[in-house]
């Protein structure tokens, strides 16, 4: 059994990804801003912990964090000004790579995006900058931790029905991928080791999704 935080546990695939760590046992916490969501949380079986990751400094952030073995940061601004997009997908999430050091919680698993990286190559004048922005350098930073980091880069989200299948991908064969299989390689990442310190791109596809982790 590990114990593992959920960022953003409020978030679409992170309420898929909760019951999939449940049930094989993990304990889970799930990490959201808003009470009214507690209980829709704890539906999934995590334990909700209601905190700020935008507000909370490191120190508050690694109290959260302690005693975990490992963290998903599945959060986001959501498409919200640039400023918060900066504040939430930037900011938050490297203090949340430095409370993981400070509070001794050696795995780290981002939720980001097939295109991520710092020549993401969008326009400024497109709405989505600000976000691919904030994500190379949240990215980019954790790249440079000592944590033992995972970058997931699903292709665009789908609300269509998990396949428990993927195929590796690069931003040159960006497709589309179910967030329940997002949250099903989330899980499965957390235990294969060929993924630490790994960006793993991927699409929906026709390999089942632990051959194509323990591959890499």
């Amino acid at each position: 059994m590990s114990r593992i935080a959920i960022i953003g546990g409020h978030g679409k695939v992170a309420l898929l990804l909760a019951p999939l760590l449940v049930r094989r046992g993990d304990e889970v916490t799930s990490i959201v801003r808003n009470a009214e969501h507690v209980a829709e949380v704890e539906a999934t079986g995590a334990t909700a912990v209601v905190a700020d990751v935008e507000s909370l400094d490191e120190k508050g952030l690694a109290e959260v964090l302690a005693g975990h073995n490992a963290v998903v940061w599945s959060a986001g601004a959501g498409g919200g000004s640039p400023e918060r997009t900066r504040a939430v997908d930037r900011d938050a999430a490297i203090r949340s790579m430095r409370a993981a050091s400070a509070a001794d919680v050696p795995r780290y698993i981002m939720v980001s995006y097939l295109g991520a990286r710092p020549d993401h190559g969008v326009p400024e004048s497109n709405p989505f900058f600000h976000y691919a922005e904030a994500k190379a350098a949240a990215d980019e930073h954790l790249r440079g931790t000592s944590l033992d980091w995972t970058i997931l880069g699903p292709s665009t989200l789908t609300s269509d029905p998990a396949t428990g299948r993927i195929d590796l991908a690069d931003s040159s064969d960006s497709r589309s991928v179910s967030r329940g299989d997002v949250a099903a390689v989330a899980a499965a990442a957390l235990r294969e080791p060929r993924t630490v310190r790994q960006f793993v791109g991927f699409n929906q596809g026709q390999t089942p999704i632990a051959d194509a982790l323990a591959s890499l």
